[in-house]
C-alpha cells in the first residue's frame, strides 16, 4: 500500500533547448520525485548533468511523433513551453506562427487527454491591448498582434477540453541559456554601453519584466500544489524598457547619459506592441507562494551566469 503515491512524476517539458526549457529542466532535476522527460526539436543543448534527466527529441508539429512520445513515457504533468515567440516573425509568417502556436499545442493537448496528462501551457500578456494594465488573471484578453491572438486561440482551445489544464501567462522573459542566439535586454544593454553605444529606449511601454529561472520556478510551483486555472507569473516590477536599461546601467557603472528616452512612435515594428501590460501576481503569490526576484536582483543573477559561461568557453 502507499505505492501509487510514492512513485516518482514524470514531468514532460516541451521546447527544452529554448531558454524557459533549459531552466525548467535545471529547476526540476532538484526534485527526487520528479522524472524529467526533454523534449525539444533536434539534438538536446545541454552541456551537463545529462544522466539526470532523459532527452527525446521531439517535433510537437508531427503528431505521429508526438503520440509516440506520449505512448513511451506517460506523463503525470507536460509543461508546454515550446513556442514562436518572435513578435514581428509571428506577423509577417502567420502560416508557420499558426502551425508552431495552434497547431502543434492541438497535437500536444490531444496527447495528454489521451494519457491523462495536466497540461501547464506557457501564454503571454499579449493576449491583452494594453490599454489598462497591469493585469490580473480575470481581466479579459484582446491581442493587438498575431502573436498574442494564437496564443489567445489556444487559451480558449484548452479551457474547452477534457483534461487538467493549467495556463501560466507571462512577461518579457530574459536570462542565459545555452546554445541560444538571442539575447536579453539586460547583455543589450550591457554590451551596447560598454562599446560606446547611443541607445534610444521606449518609455511609454510598461511591463514586468520575468527573470527565466522565476518562470521555470513558477510551472514547477504549479506542478508540486496540482494548482489548476490561470496564473499570472512574472516579475513584480512595473518597469518601462528605459527603466530597465538604467537599472542595468547603474548596476554595471556604466554611462547611462548614452541612454536616451523616445516613445513607440519612433519604431517601425512590423507588429503592434500593447502598450501598457504587466501582470499583477498577488493570486500566484497566495495559491502557490511564488516568490520572484527583484529586477535588479535579475540583473545581478544574469551578470554571474554571463561570467560563468565566459570562464567555461
Amino acid at each position: 500500500m502507499g505505492t501509487s503515491t510514492n512513485r516518482k512524476k514524470t514531468i514532460l517539458i516541451t521546447g527544452a533547448n529554448g531558454l524557459v526549457g533549459q531552466k525548467l529542466v535545471e529547476c526540476g532535476i532538484t526534485n527526487e520525485q520528479w522524472d524529467i522527460i526533454a523534449t525539444g526539436r533536434g539534438e538536446s543543448r545541454f552541456k551537463s548533468r545529462k544522466e539526470d534527466f532523459t532527452y527525446e527529441p521531439m517535433d510537437i508539429t508531427g503528431i505521429e511523433e508526438v503520440s509516440r512520445v506520449f505512448a513511451k513515457y506517460t506523463p503525470d504533468y507536460v509543461i508546454h513551453s515550446a513556442s514562436m515567440t518572435d513578435v514581428d516573425r509571428c506577423e509577417i509568417n502567420r502560416d508557420l506562427c499558426n502551425e508552431q502556436n495552434i497547431h502543434a499545442t492541438e497535437n500536444i493537448v490531444a496527447a495528454c487527454e489521451k494519457h491523462g496528462s495536466h497540461l501547464i501551457f506557457i501564454s503571454t500578456d499579449f493576449v491583452f491591448d494594453g490599454k489598462k494594465g497591469p493585469y490580473t488573471e480575470d481581466d479579459k484578453p484582446n491581442p493587438v498582434n498575431y502573436y498574442g491572438w494564437t496564443k489567445y486561440e489556444t487559451e480558449k482551445s484548452i479551457q474547452s477540453r477534457k483534461l487538467a489544464w493549467t495556463i501560466i501567462r507571462t512577461n518579457l522573459v530574459y536570462g542565459i541559456g545555452h546554445d541560444l542566439t538571442r539575447s536579453n535586454i539586460v547583455l543589450w544593454v550591457k554590451h551596447g554601453l560598454e562599446v560606446g553605444k547611443e541607445m534610444s529606449l521606449v518609455d511609454d511601454q510598461v511591463r514586468t519584466p520575468t527573470l527565466a529561472e522565476d518562470l521555470a520556478a513558477g510551472c514547477l510551483l504549479v506542478v508540486s500544489k496540482n494548482a489548476t486555472g490561470i496564473f499570472n507569473i512574472s516579475g513584480k516590477d512595473l518597469l518601462t524598457p528605459y527603466d530597465m536599461a538604467i537599472l542595468t546601467a547603474d548596476y554595471f557603472g556604466l554611462d547611462k547619459e548614452k541612454i536616451t528616452r523616445t516613445d513607440s512612435s519612433h519604431f517601425n515594428q512590423v507588429a503592434k506592441r500593447p502598450i501598457k501590460t504587466g501582470l499583477i501576481i498577488e493570486k500566484a503569490q497566495k495559491i502557490l507562494d511564488f516568490q520572484p526576484k527583484s529586477f535588479a536582483e535579475g540583473i545581478a543573477i544574469v551578470s554571474k551566469q554571463f561570467n560563468l559561461a565566459k570562464e567555461n568557453l
